[in-house]
Parts: C-alpha cells; sequence; structure tokens
C-alpha cells in the first residue's frame, strides 16, 4: 500500500506513529479520536498503512497503543479498542486508553476490559493524561500528553510521500541505467559522438541518490526498510559505471571545445586588445582630461574582462582534465595552458600597467589643480590692501598669510612626491611590453617632459608667492609695530594724566618737622623723575610712530592728536609739581626757622621775626591756585586738606608769637632796672 492511495484518509490524521517508544522499546502508535464521528474503515485503513512500515524486527517488540478519548465518547473508544483485537492483534502489547477529566457514565464500568485480557490478546488500561508517564517516559511522549517529543503530522507524511517517490524512482533508473551500460559493452561507441538522448535516463541519478542518502539514521526504522540500501549500493554501481561512460563520450568533445576557446581568447588578446591598449598611452594635461582616459580605460578593461572570465573557466577546465587525462591528452592540455596563461599574464600585466599611470594621473592633476587654487588664493590676498584697524587684526592677517604660505609648501610637496610617483610608473613598465608598444620613447618622453613642465611652473608661481609674502610680511610687522607704539603713547598720556591727579589731589601735606619735609620734598623729586620719564618715553614712541608711517607712507594719526595731549599734560604736570616743589621748600625753610627758635631759650627778636614772616607766606602760598599755562586754575586737594596742613603752620607761629611776647616782657623789666640803678 503506498501513502499516495489514501493520502486523504492520511492527512485526517486518525492514527500516528511518533516515533516515541515504550520501556521494552516498542513503538507507540497514537490513535487521536475526536468529537466527530470516527469513521472505522479510514481507521482501519490508516492502521493497516502504518503498520506495514516497521520492520519484521521492530514489530516483534510490540506496540503500545494510547488510545486519546479526552475528546470522544464511550461508545467509540471501545469499538476503537475491539477493532484493535481484529487489526493487529499479535503485535499490540498495551494499549492505554486515555479518560477524559469528567469520567464517563458509570455504566462503563459494566465494560471492564482487564477481564476480556485473555479474548483480547493484550492489556488495556484507563489512565488519565497526567498519569501516562507512569507507563511511558515523559520524553517518548508528544506534547498532547504532556511530553517533549516533537511531532509534526504534515512533516511526516510529506517525507512518507518522498521516500514512497524514491523507491519508485530509484527502480525505474536502476532499470535504465542496467540497460544502458550492457548496451555499451555489445556495441562500439564512437569517440567523437557525444552523449545523446538515448543515454539519458528518466530520472536525475544525483537528484535520486541525494534523496536515497537524505534519511537520517534516527527514522531507520521507519522509514528505511533493509531493501532501500541495496538498492542505494545497486543504484550507485549502475550510475558509477554509466558516469565513465558519458565521461569517455565527452571528453573528446571537451577537448576539442576547449582548444577552439583557447584560440580565440589568445587571436582576440593579440589582435585587438593589444591595439587598444597601443593606441592608448597618454595621460593627460587637467584632471578632467585625465577622467576622461580612466573612463576609456575601464571600457577597455572591460572588453578583457569578458575574455579573461573566459580565461579563467578555461583553465578551470583545463586543471579538471589533466587530473584525469590520458598521457597523450595531459601534453595537449599543459601545451594549451601554458599558451593560454602566458597571453593572458601579460595583456592583464599590461592593464594593471596602464591603470597605476592613471591613477598616478589623476592624483598628480588633482594636486596640481588643487595647488594652483591656493596659489591664487594666496596671490588675491598679497595684492588685497592691508587696512586693518588695529593690531589684533594685523597680527589675525599675517598668521592666516602664514598658513596659507604653508598650505602651499605643503602641496607643492606632495605635488612633487605624486609627480615622482608618476614617473616611477611611467617607467618601471616590463621591458617586453615597451616593445610590444609602437613608438613608446616619443610618447613616454613627452608625458616626462609635461610632468616635469608641471612642477617647474608650480615652483616658479611658489617662489614669486613667497617673494611678495616676505615684502607683505615686513609691512605687516611694522604696522603692528605702529599700532603699538600709538597704543603704548596713549597709555603714557595716560599715566602722566593720573601722575598729575594724584599730584594734586594727595600731594596737600607739607609735613610736621623739617625732617619730614626734607623727605617729602625727596619723594617729591624722585615722583616728578618718574614723571619725566613717562613723558620722554611717550615723546619717544610719537617720535617712533612718525618715522613708521613715513617708511608705511601713511599719515601719522598721533603727531594731530596724542602729541598736543602730552605736552598739554605735561605742562600742567611740570606747574603743578614746580608749585609743589615751592611750597615744600617753604616749609622746610620755615620748620628749619621755627625748630632752631623753639630750642633757643633766649631768641632774637629777629629770629622770631624771621619765623613770623616765612610762615605767614607759606599759608599765603597754601591759599593761592595752581595756574595752568592756558588759564585754567587748579587747587592742591580739598579745602580741609588745605587747612589741615595750614593747621600745623599756625600752631608753631603762635608758639613763637609766645616766645616773642616773652622775650619782649623780659627786655621792658631789664630796662626799667636799668633805669632804676641809673637813677
Amino acid at each position: 500500500m503506498e501513502a499516495t492511495t489514501i493520502l486523504p484518509i492520511l492527512k485526517k490524521k486518525l492514527a500516528f506513529l511518533s516515533g516515541g517508544k515504550d520501556r521494552r522499546s516498542g513503538l507507540i502508535l497514537t490513535i487521536p479520536l475526536s468529537s466527530d464521528q470516527t469513521s472505522m474503515e479510514e481507521l482501519s485503513a490508516t492502521l493497516d498503512y502504518l503498520l506495514s512500515i516497521p520492520s519484521e524486527k521492530c514489530k516483534a517488540r510490540g506496540f503500545t497503543v494510547i488510545v486519546d478519548g479526552r475528546k470522544s465518547q464511550w461508545n467509540i473508544v471501545k469499538t476503537v479498542v475491539l477493532m484493535l483485537q481484529n487489526v493487529i492483534p499479535a503485535e499490540v502489547s498495551l494499549v492505554c486508553v486515555v479518560k477524559p477529566d469528567e469520567f464517563w457514565d458509570k455504566k462503563v464500568t459494566h465494560f471492564c476490559f482487564w477481564k476480556e485480557k485473555d479474548r483480547l490478546g493484550f492489556e488495556v488500561i484507563l489512565v488519565s493524561a497526567n498519569k501516562l508517564t507512569r507507563y511511558i517516559e515523559p520524553c517518548q511522549l508528544t506534547d498532547d500528553f504532556g511530553g517533549s517529543l516533537d511531532y509534526d503530522h504534515n512533516d511526516w507524511l510529506n517525507k512518507r510521500l518522498v521516500f514512497e517517490k524514491f523507491t519508485k524512482e530509484s527502480t525505474s533508473l536502476l532499470d535504465e541505467l542496467s540497460i544502458i551500460n550492457d548496451s555499451d559493452k555489445s556495441s562500439a561507441v564512437d569517440k567523437d559522438k557525444s552523449a545523446d538522448c538515448a543515454l539519458l535516463p528518466s530520472f536525475d541519478p544525483e537528484t535520486v541518490l541525494q534523496t536515497g542518502n537524505s534519511w537520517c539514521p534516527m527514522e531507520e526504522e521507519l522509514l528505511a526498510q533493509p531493501q532501500v540500501m541495496k538498492l542505494l549500493d545497486s543504484l550507485r554501481e549502475q550510475y558509477t559505471r554509466y558516469q565513465e561512460l558519458c565521461r569517455q563520450r565527452n571528453k573528446r568533445t571537451q577537448l576539442d571545445e576547449i582548444h577552439t576557446k583557447v584560440m580565440q581568447v589568445v587571436t582576440w588578446l593579440q589582435g585587438p586588445g593589444s591595439e587598444l591598449l597601443k593606441t592608448h598611452q597618454a595621460i593627460g594635461d587637467s584632471m578632467r582630461a585625465a577622467q576622461a582616459l580612466q573612463q576609456k580605460h575601464e571600457e577597455i578593461e572591460s572588453q578583457h574582462s569578458e575574455w579573461f572570465a573566459v580565461y579563467v573557466e578555461l583553465n578551470q577546465q583545463i586543471a579538471a582534465l589533466l587530473s584525469a587525462g590520458e598521457e597523450e591528452e595531459v601534453v595537449e592540455l599543459k601545451a594549451l595552458q601554458q599558451q593560454l596563461s602566458d597571453v593572458c599574464y601579460r595583456q592583464a600585466a599590461q592593464l594593471e600597467s596602464r591603470q597605476n599611470v592613471l591613477q598616478a594621473a589623476q592624483g598628480f592633476h588633482s594636486t596640481t589643480q588643487e595647488l594652483s587654487q591656493q596659489l591664487d588664493g594666496l596671490l588675491g590676498m598679497l595684492c588685497a590692501d592691508v587696512a586693518p584697524a588695529d593690531g589684533a587684526s594685523i597680527q589675525q592677517n599675517l598668521k592666516l598669510l602664514e598658513e596659507k604660505l604653508q598650505t602651499v609648501e605643503a602641496g607643492l610637496s606632495s605635488l612633487r612626491q605624486k609627480g615622482g610617483v608618476l614617473l616611477e610608473q611611467m617607467c618601471s613598465q616590463p621591458p617586453w611590453m615597451l616593445e610590444e608598444t609602437e613608438s613608446p620613447a616619443g610618447e613616454q618622453q613627452d608625458n616626462i617632459q609635461q610632468i616635469q613642465a608641471v612642477m617647474e611652473e608650480m615652483q616658479l608661481r611658489k617662489q614669486r608667492c613667497e617673494d611678495m609674502v616676505d615684502v607683505r610680511r615686513l609691512k605687516m610687522l611694522q604696522m603692528v609695530q605702529l599700532f603699538k607704539c600709538e597704543e603704548d603713547a596713549l597709555q603714557a598720556v595716560e599715566w602722566l594724566g593720573e601722575l598729575l591727579d594724584a599730584l594734586l589731589k594727595t600731594h596737600v601735606r607739607l609735613g610736621d618737622d623739617s625732617q619730614e619735609t626734607r623727605t617729602m620734598l625727596d619723594k617729591h623729586r624722585k615722583f616728578v623723575d618718574v614723571a619725566q620719564s613717562t613723558y620722554d618715553y611717550g615723546r619717544q614712541l610719537l617720535q617712533a610712530t612718525v618715522v613708521l608711517c613715513q617708511s608705511l607712507r601713511c599719515t601719522t594719526r598721533s603727531s594731530g592728536d596724542t602729541l598736543p595731549r602730552l605736552n598739554r599734560v605735561w605742562k600742567q604736570f611740570s606747574v603743578s609739581a614746580e608749585e609743589r616743589q615751592q611750597r615744600l621748600e617753604l616749609a622746610l625753610k620755615f620748620h628749619t626757622s621755627a625748630e632752631r627758635v623753639l630750642q633757643q631759650e633766649c631768641v632774637e627778636a629777629e629770629s622770631l621775626d624771621e619765623v613770623d614772616s616765612s610762615g605767614k607766606t607759606l599759608l599765603d602760598r597754601l591759599t593761592l591756585p595752581v595756574i595752568f599755562p592756558d588759564g585754567s586754575e587748579q587747587f592742591f586737594g580739598s579745602p580741609s586738606d588745605t587747612a589741615a596742613a595750614a593747621e600745623g603752620v599756625r600752631e608753631l607761629l603762635t608758639q613763637a608769637a609766645l616766645m616773642k611776647l616773652v622775650n619782649e616782657g623780659l627786655q621792658i623789666t631789664f630796662h626799667q632796672d636799668l633805669r632804676y640803678v641809673a637813677s
């Protein structure tokens, strides 16, 4: 019985062999009853087909039948169990009836399978699905019963169909191959005649053998009957003889075809292929021209690739024939292979050499174009007027100029390197390649001269730009110095103004004694020296700006503004400093006289008059403002500061006045005594 005859019934999965085994190594036959009415005829046909699959040895170990009645009625389950007695009584060892969770009606107990064991010929047990593992290992049960055994009924059925198809086809193929091979023994075969339709079997032997070898060992008991291996052995033997017959028939034809194809490849490569390379040796004079040449070369390579593909195929065919060829065939094949390899190698070497030259040419022209653009940008920057607003802008422009020059130098270095690579590629062609090229020396010499001329031109352009950069750099550095001098001159004006402001606002005190006044006078002279140095520094800076402007041929911006400001502040400072020095000198004279008078017990009137006169002069001087050259006035310090300075002078004047009164009183008494004595 074949599966195709009952295929619709088998698809219903009324029963199946999952491949699982019981503890006695017997196969497990599962009958999954459904809620629909099950046809006993179809079930019987299914069981007949399934029982025809295992070998006799496998059948002898007995079957364990699982009747799944969880979705069926009791009378159907009983009918199926009784039917097993008629279908497979001798092969059944145990029947496990899987009962539903809600058991059938109590009338079931009126029929006890265990009492019928002797009549049935096998043991029947009622068991729930979760206790089925007491009799069968979980790994041998499908997932329907809580087991882990994988089973796909559709996959199994497909394998059975393929298996039976293989058996049928292999038997037919074996008969055809035997007839073909036997006919070759009885008749001579023309060596020049290729295998025709008479030698083609109805089925592809490779496909049939592959199908037969695809059964895995674990399915041997269910899918591979003992005669299959014998059938495969016979089929391999006949197919080997058939292959040898076809090989002998095709060998001569292959040799002739290979020879024809080899000559076609050689003829094209030595003819049209070589001519294409001979007529394309230029390197172009620009990037666009080099790209056009590259595109043309790729077209030439594309044409060669088709023939090189033929070469690879032929070489593989020749290598295959050499491994199994006769002695005279080996000599012929090796000669063809050597000739083909030599021609293809030379042509491939020429293509590779040309490709390397074109790639180097593109790199050279690309670098040339980039360097030319860099030189144009640098020249444009050098030709533009320099009118920065401050020194920082000049520094930025100078930095940008230096960076552009460094970029040009790096570009020229790259151009020399790529030019050297291109010349090396052009001069490194094999001698035999130059011999096959028409007039190689003339065109190659033109290319070399072109490369050298481009590099020399770029070197000259770069040198001219360098000279202009040197001039521009000097000018920009002078401008930086000019701005720096102007900034420092303005700073000198500010410093001098700050010194003047400090002199007028804080230099008010005159000292409490001659020693302090003398110290303050020394500090004042040093203060004036600092101001003088600041003024001289500013004058020198402004003189430097004049010189730089003359060198740069531009009008100075300092002579009309900064210089008058510097002179005005300096004159104001000079007047103020002179006034401050005179006040300190008067204060020193006053303190010296006062200290001398106050330290004596007997003082002459003239000395006291001198103290009084110098003190009043000093007080009068403190009330006067400083009059600047422009007529403006400015007082030293605030009124409170002036009053504080005058207070010390007044105290000394008061002491001197008291001493004068004392002296006058003593003199009056002395004269009275003299008049008394005289009388």
